[in-house]
């Protein structure tokens, strides 16, 4: 009987610990969703980068990571985070 527990429990350890991920699985996209929206905008060498929150998030928004590592969140239609945005990205939204 220990020796079943003993297999079980590394079994499990191994299956937690594994970083094989099928592709249909890995997290890619930011799981953090924004309720709140800031409407101050920043010094652009503040920010390090920039995200879109998910599609399966209610409400799409921008999520800035700063310096200091604070996340914030700036709705998709907030003008600045849209250029901070396109700036990092190289991209028209």
């Amino acid at each position: 009987m220990k020796t079943l527990c003993f297999t079980l429990g590394l079994l499990l350890l191994t299956v937690c610990c594994c970083n094989a991920n099928p592709k249909a699985v890995s997290f890619t996209a930011p799981r953090t969703c924004c309720q709140n929206f800031s409407t101050q905008e920043l010094p652009s060498e503040r920010v390090t980068s920039i995200t879109q929150t998910d599609r399966s998030c209610s409400k799409k928004a921008f999520i800035v990571q700063t310096i200091k590592g604070r996340q914030i969140c700036y709705s998709r239609t907030f003008k600045w985070a849209l250029d901070v945005y396109n700036l990092l990205h190289n991209t028209e939204y």
